[in-house]
């Protein structure tokens, strides 16, 4: 198989159709098919139901989606190794659940350019479940994660706590509004846990699925919110935000997770700087 096919497949996948598929590559309807076809013959399955209306994946087409998704990121990332192979010495990869990069991920990034200059680095953000399928797949070196359980072949290491407290910018003594509460979707187990602590205000008229940017909006807005204490920190310092009295707390362990096959020798020193930027956080 060639990544052509990998590229062809997912465009049909995308489309629902071998005709738009081919526009979209500028490539002839023909074509298209001599690859499907070529790799269902390769892969001993079919992968699309074809009918009139288009193309629709079959149960091994599903499949075969995500290995397809695989290659392509693979292939992606070994072009931008060879190419910057005489100029950098080695390359990064990194990712993170989008509110783990502000105050951490970043910082940690900075780092690594000031450090180790001739390193080539890529960030991304992404859900915890496709940072670990990217970390086993081999197009991730390492992903800073919350309470992560990876299988087997990775390596987790705790870096600190991470506390999540209800704080406000309604002043206080002030009049309650209706609808002052904002929800923040902190990720899967803060929205287990919150709806089993405070189901009453998991229903919030104002749902923020943004991550950090959150604390700007309660900034600029009189509201309530959870926020990590690291976030918060600067903001109640100056007294721009308060802290909710006797309002639950939630704790979640953050954690580096990397794979156990590594060149331990070339990592470990980028990994220590990752320890040193956290130790500060605790």
């Amino acid at each position: 198989m060639d990544i052509a096919q990998a590229r062809t497949f997912l465009t049909v996948a995308d489309t629902g159709s071998f005709v738009d598929a081919a526009r979209r590559m500028n490539i002839t309807q023909s074509t298209v098919s001599a690859r499907i076809k070529s790799l269902e013959e390769l892969l001993g399955r079919v992968l699309f139901e074809r009918s009139k209306a288009g193309a629709v994946l079959t149960p091994a087409g599903h499949q075969f989606q995500r290995h397809a998704l695989a290659l392509i990121r693979i292939w992606q990332q070994a072009q931008v190794e060879v190419t910057l192979a005489d100029e950098l010495r080695d390359h990064l990869s990194i990712g993170a659940e989008l509110s783990l990069w502000d105050g951490l991920g970043l910082r940690w990034l900075s780092w690594l350019r000031r450090t180790v200059p001739d390193l080539s680095l890529s960030a991304v953000v992404a859900a915890p479940r496709v940072l670990t399928e990217r970390l086993l797949e081999g197009t991730l070196d390492l992903a800073i994660l919350y309470r992560p359980e990876p299988p087997p072949g990775l390596v987790v290491e705790h870096l600190f706590e991470e506390e999540l407290v209800l704080v406000s910018s309604v002043r206080s003594g002030g009049r309650r509004r209706a609808g002052e509460y904002a929800f923040v979707d902190w990720g899967p187990d803060f929205r287990a846990d919150h709806a089993a602590a405070l189901p009453k205000m998991t229903n919030a008229s104002l749902k923020l699925e943004i991550g950090s940017l959150a604390l700007d909006y309660l900034l600029a807005n009189p509201a309530s919110a959870y926020l990590p204490m690291r976030l918060a920190k600067p903001a109640l310092a100056k007294r721009q935000l308060r802290l909710v009295s006797r309002a639950r707390k939630f704790r979640y362990p953050v954690a580096m997770v990397f794979p156990e096959e590594r060149d331990e020798e070339a990592f470990e020193p980028l990994l220590q700087g990752l320890r040193r930027v956290a130790d500060r956080l605790r």
